[in-house]
């Protein structure tokens, strides 16, 4: 890292996640710049930092890397690249946030871990839920009480299979080799690491897992239970081939339930003796918007960051036990 107060990022993948969630919000961050952008494509990789005002374009991750100009790296790929970017980072010394989830295995995620942890190097994951409002009112009502003492966790997800399920084509979401809970990969570990945030780590899960439609060789239906280490009991269904999209999470304590949808901008809702409250807290239009200012500030030195290596692995963990099946 550099003496001065400006860190230069530099982006490993540059698909529809950076187009608006996380990019702009590296740009926005007092402190940050992010000054490189590499992707398989060339021509896409230019046109990509055209439009985002991003001065340099890598021909290869080994080279923005390497790049004495770059401070961090963001790596922004399909989870199967995640670990061979994530290790080049960690040998040049340089801080780095890895799109979630952390890896496609546990075993890789704690080999991600372990580099980083040598050297102290400081590593974050695109768990940006931690650092929402709308989650941090959540946590501040469980933290004082509202709802009593917390009891168990339940959680819903399904959706409709899409164009591109039905079709049979290639999609690395579903595919057992990169992701092999196929959508549970990518959409139940952004809940499940949140659930730890809010209720702390997990100490035993386990799960069931199907494929009812055989769309694709990945998982298409995932139910779980698990137990938090402070008692809480958690279970979880997520299907992926319903008529409807529903996304439910209802949190049951001794004196009140607190309901909130994980992935909508839905109401969240706290009722209690006192009643019933409804309160609406916009997203910011760059969703990771206060994930990378807590970057900046944990970077300064001035607080930990809420998604870490650490934190993204025990999600690894949790997941690796529901899906074990299918491992």
């Amino acid at each position: 890292m550099k003496s001065s107060n400006i860190i230069r990022w530099g982006v490993i993948g540059c698909g529809a996640v950076t187009e608006i969630k996380s990019v702009p919000a590296y740009q926005k961050t007092k402190g940050f710049e992010v000054v490189a952008v590499m992707r398989r494509d060339f021509e896409k990789a230019k046109d990509y930092a055209q439009r985002h005002g991003i001065p340099k374009v890598h021909p290869s991750a080994v080279d923005l890397i390497h790049d004495d100009g770059v401070d961090a790296v963001y790596i922004a790929t399909p989870p199967d690249s995640h670990k061979t970017y994530a290790l080049k980072v960690a040998e040049a010394g340089k801080p780095c946030c890895i799109e979630k989830p952390m890896a496609p295995s546990y075993e890789e995620s704690l080999d991600i871990y372990k580099m980083f942890k040598v050297d102290n190097i400081p590593l974050f994951v695109s768990y940006y839920r931690r650092s929402l409002p709308r989650f941090l009112k959540i946590n501040e009502w469980l933290n004082t009480h509202q709802i009593g003492k917390i009891r168990h966790i339940r959680w819903f997800l399904s959706k409709p299979p899409n164009p591109l399920d039905l079709s049979k084509n290639y999609n690395w979401r579903t595919d057992a080799k990169i992701a092999p809970g196929g959508y549970f990969d990518d959409l139940a570990s952004h809940g499940l690491d949140l659930f730890t945030f809010l209720l702390g780590d997990i100490e035993f899960a386990q799960g069931v897992v199907n494929n009812q439609q055989g769309l694709y060789s990945a998982m298409d239906s995932v139910s779980a239970n698990w137990l938090h280490k402070s008692g809480v009991m958690g279970s979880g269904s997520w299907n992926f081939g319903c008529d409807r999209r529903e996304d439910k999470v209802e949190i049951y304590g001794s004196h009140g339930k607190i309901t909130f949808s994980v992935f909508g901008e839905e109401d969240i809702v706290l009722e209690n003796g006192k009643g019933k409250q409804s309160l609406f807290i916009e997203n910011p239009e760059n969703v990771q918007l206060y994930h990378t200012k807590n970057i900046k500030e944990h970077l300064l030195g001035n607080q930990t960051h809420p998604s870490t290596g650490k934190t993204a692995l025990h999600t690894s963990w949790v997941m690796n036990n529901i899906l074990s099946e299918t491992n």
